[in-house]
């Protein structure tokens, strides 16, 4: 992925690379566990801060 990705955009010291769960793993689980309104997802960075989104429904 880091290969891949360097060949993209250059990479500099400091970078994030943010990948993302595969579609339908949630379909996998036992049981079935989706994301709904009002679940909260966080990421965070030790001395760079948190990025909070809350999950709404679609309009």
């Amino acid at each position: 992925m880091i290969a891949y990705a360097s060949t993209v955009a250059p990479l500099q010291a400091g970078d994030v690379i943010v990948t993302g769960t595969p579609g339908g793993v949630g379909a996998k689980r036992t049981p079935p566990l989706w994301m709904k309104a009002g679940d909260v997802v966080e990421v965070e960075v030790d001395r760079i801060g948190v990025l909070r989104n809350t999950v709404v429904d679609e309009a």
